[in-house]
């Protein structure tokens, strides 16, 4: 049974090895999880990459919490520039065993719902959770969608995209006009 592409970094938890205290996993990429981690996000470079979390055993799976620090280059959608961003996430993830096919729960059994989060349980099937998704996860979806010098514009650019009547419609406007003359 193939288990899919190797992790970038080891972030695996195992639920039945896990202490009633709760553990504590620290992550720290080398240079060359950074770039793994780079090509990944399709950005420039990663040149920081660290994360705290604390693990606890919670209604037969697991909650993590803590915080993801890094330090990322992506280019500017505007000239493709280099643009530094500085990114500090919370992170508060539960992790529950998924209900076995074709059990339904019990009548008045407890169902967790925390109704102030936006994220519900993640499911997982098997005595480990591999934490590392959940980091790149976090970091990808921190990343800006747009990101941009300060006070970077096509205007900057000096690319003349004014209404100078030298782009394609503007020819097409004037073809049209002298065929109109000729009639």
């Amino acid at each position: 049974m193939s288990r899919g592409p190797e992790p970038i970094f080891d972030a695996v938890v195992r639920i039945d090895r896990l202490p009633a205290s709760g553990r504590s996993v620290a992550v720290e990429a080398d240079a060359a999880a950074r770039l793994a981690i780079a090509q990944a996000m399709g950005i420039v470079s990663v040149e920081a990459f660290s994360a705290a979390l604390t693990v606890v055993p919670f209604r037969g799976g697991l909650r993590a919490q803590g915080r993801l620090e890094a330090r990322v280059t992506q280019a500017s959608v505007v000239s493709f520039e280099p643009v530094a961003e500085h990114i500090e996430e919370e992170i508060d993830r539960v992790f529950l065993p998924a209900p076995k096919q074709g059990q339904q729960p019990a009548a008045g059994s407890e169902v967790f719902i925390d109704l102030e989060n936006d994220d519900f349980p993640d499911h997982i099937d098997g005595p480990e959770v591999d934490l590392s998704a959940l980091l790149l996860e976090t970091l990808a979806l921190a990343l800006d969608p747009y990101p941009r010098r300060e006070g970077e514009t096509i205007d900057t650019l000096g690319l003349g995209a004014g209404d100078d009547g030298d782009g394609p419609f503007a020819k097409l406007a004037r073809l049209k006009a002298d065929d109109g003359k000729k009639d």
